[in-house]
């Protein structure tokens, strides 16, 4: 996996954790509207609550080495969850003051301050990704019997306190650098006061995109490099009292968001919808008004930023340059109010109360002229440069699929089906890897990015998709996503690869039942095509070559004729005929890729022989190729061959290399693994 897939993997397992922020919102919202000056002491029902809030806000590294470890697992397990726990406590515990000066040798005094800031968020999130790791790595694992009480996921937690002191030793040398480089760029920003309050605020937002904007969030609003703008927010008097927060300037990291979410994004909402054609505008209103009530209450701004973010980025880089200044001017003008979860309503209205809310109220008069900045101003700018925001597109066809037009057959709230109508925008399940949500987006692993129909996704409602590289896609589809990924997660395993095609939607039903007795048989996988063997990583794909896509092996092709590495359910042929998937009665789900970005060729060079959706025996004609054109034509023709699902079954007896004939020569075989 790329840097940027990597990150983006953290990004939404950061999601786990932050989902918390706003009940501590709540509660202790309620409890400083009850009590705003005594934090508790003139009211026991606000005292309750303030410290409820407060076990959230204070444990954040904690939670976030649990969530982020559970969120990166393969399985989402809680054995990942409980790793990630062990390896904080092991680190944090090696690392703080009193251990550093009895591990070095040193005066307590002479211990680096940076040693006292151990228990952050930056050390959980940095925990939970190595025991996510470790989990991936070691969960299968099975001990000899004499400790097999201690095998697969019994042996992670076990491994990743080991881990932990290997890891503290290297901190103990780096932490203090990393801390001090943290702390001084804070503090350049800090010490610009408003104006870094706006240049924050501007990257923020630019960062969106790409979903990296909560490593930013992270530096401001936590404590990583000394600023913790919302924990000291929401601690109030308290934290007044303790000189962690200064009335006016601590929340001006956050004020200056309320105008843009609750009255500059619904405004630019607006201004889309009255320059969208006439016959567009009722499909253009049902989307506007449905993100900019989301923006308004929630915060929850993607939907309607996603919407005009790749047709218009003119406009996106307006938006994030009026919400730059509204941070500038709410924390200049020391207006100040802040947010658990957003800066929504919701928010707005709980932090009222809160002693460090400053003339919170002139946020909505500066909202109302920021509604006006961004409706005239979008409404100029998209009818001067004719940009393409929704409802302005040249061709307002539907896409290829007629049953994915929006409002045709697939209800907007029916989970189940538009989870089944997803299976086909995101190019069958057989293209699918994984699939995982955030606040407001699907985010997909996939074989193949070309795939997965941008058009088709709009028409269900998506206010956009993010291809980030050739494997990972993101769907914005709004608040929704955590349900649609669950409903989408459930049609994938009940459809098991399902073709974007009618003939996959009524394949027959024993296709996708096993048997114990199928499950438990060793399956022959044969040479699909006659050529030379090459181990996985001689594929010029980093997707088969870091078995990112499964296990298993390479042919450079010698022959022009594919067949059935095995018998079973012909799942789907790509739209292209440049790869084919067959579900085995098992279960094993089996991907023969024809060379590779052979799926830019539209074809070319391949001839259908087999009709997906049918039963096929190993051996059975599939595909026939021009080997001649496609070797002059595409990138490479080395062809993987693997099973996709090999967490499910084992590859054994793998070929090592040699000569093979296409429906003779065995691969490989695989066997269903044994739940550990």
């Amino acid at each position: 996996m790329n840097i940027l897939g990597y990150m983006q993997k953290i990004g939404r397992a950061l999601m786990v954790p932050v989902a918390t922020l706003p009940a501590a919102a709540i509660m202790m919202g309620i409890g400083y509207w009850i009590d705003p000056n005594g934090w508790g002491s003139g009211s026991s029902a606000a005292a309750f609550l303030i410290k409820a809030g407060a076990a959230i806000i204070d444990n954040m590294s904690i939670l976030f080495a649990v969530g982020v470890a559970y969120g990166m697992s393969k399985d989402r397990d809680g054995a990942a969850a409980l790793a990630g726990l062990v390896g904080y406590y092991v680190l944090t515990t090696l690392l703080s003051p009193g251990a550093v000066a009895q591990i070095q040798s040193i005066p307590a005094d002479q211990v680096p301050k940076a040693f006292s800031k151990i228990n952050n968020q930056f050390v959980g999130i940095l925990t939970g990704v190595i025991a996510a790791e470790l989990y991936n790595r070691f969960s299968q694992v099975q001990l000899h019997n004499a400790l097999a009480f201690f095998s697969g996921r019994r042996l992670v937690p076990i491994i990743t306190s080991f881990a932990m002191i290997f890891v503290a030793f290297i901190l103990m040398a780096v932490w203090p650098w990393i801390y001090n480089g943290l702390v001084n760029f804070g503090l350049s920003i800090k010490d610009m006061g408003p104006t870094g309050a706006g240049v924050y605020a501007f990257f923020n937002r630019l960062l969106i995109p790409v979903g990296l904007h909560h490593a930013l969030n992270s530096v401001f609003w936590f404590d990583v490099a000394g600023i913790n703008d919302i924990p000291n927010f929401l601690g109030g008097a308290k934290t007044l009292a303790e000189g962690k927060a200064v009335l006016g300037i601590t929340g001006m990291y956050q004020a200056g968001f309320f105008p843009i979410m609750m009255f500059g994004l619904p405004g630019a909402a607006l201004a889309i919808y009255h320059t969208s054609k006439v016959e567009n505008k009722t499909r253009v209103a049902s989307i506007m008004i449905a993100a900019g009530f989301a923006s308004f209450f929630t915060g929850v701004t993607e939907p309607l930023e996603f919407s005009f973010m790749f047709v218009a980025p003119l406009l996106y880089v307006m938006h994030a340059l009026l919400t730059g200044v509204s941070v500038y001017l709410a924390a200049s003008m020391q207006w100040i109010a802040g947010f658990g979860f957003s800066a929504g309503f919701v928010d707005m209205l709980l932090s009222s109360r809160n002693p460090l809310a400053k003339d919170w109220f002139m946020l909505l008069v500066q909202g109302a002229v920021f509604f006006a900045i961004y409706y005239f101003g979008f409404r100029l700018v998209i009818s001067a440069f004719n940009l393409k925001t929704p409802g302005r597109e040249d061709d307002e066809e539907p896409a290829g699929n007629p049953s994915l037009a929006a409002g045709n057959f697939v209800h907007p709230n029916n989970m189940a089906d538009l989870a089944r109508a997803y299976v086909q925008v995101v190019g069958g399940s057989a293209n699918v890897v994984g699939v995982d949500a955030c606040i407001t987006r699907l985010r997909l692993t996939v074989h193949d990015a070309s795939l997965v129909d941008e058009k088709a996704a709009k028409n269900l409602g998506a206010s956009g998709v993010v291809k980030l590289n050739a494997q990972n896609v993101q769907i914005v589809v709004g608040p929704k996503a955590e349900l649609l990924a669950d409903a989408l997660r459930q049609a994938l395993q009940g459809q098991a690869p399902l073709a974007p095609s009618t003939a996959s939607a009524h394949a027959p039903a024993e296709s996708t039942q096993h048997s114990s007795a199928a499950a438990a048989a060793v399956i022959e996988l044969l040479a699909p095509v006659s050529g030379e063997v090459l181990p996985l990583s001689e594929v010029p794909d980093a997707a088969f070559s870091t078995h990112a896509v499964g296990e298993g092996l390479a042919i450079r092709p010698a022959g022009t004729l594919v067949v059935a590495p095995c018998d079973g359910h012909l799942a789907n042929i790509f739209s292209t005929n440049h790869a084919f998937a067959i579900v085995t009665q098992a279960g094993a789900e089996i991907i023969v890729h024809m060379g590779v970005d052979t799926v830019k060729l539209g074809g070319q060079g391949f001839k259908r022989l087999a009709q997906p959706g049918t039963h096929v025996k190993a051996g059975e004609p599939v595909l026939e190729i021009d080997l001649a054109y496609l070797a002059a034509h595409a990138v490479s023709m080395i062809s993987p061959v693997v099973v996709s699902n090999a967490d499910e079954f084992e590859v054994i007896d793998l070929m090592h290399a040699g000569p093979v004939q296409a429906g003779q020569s065995v691969l490989f075989k695989l066997r269903a693994r044994s739940c550990p």
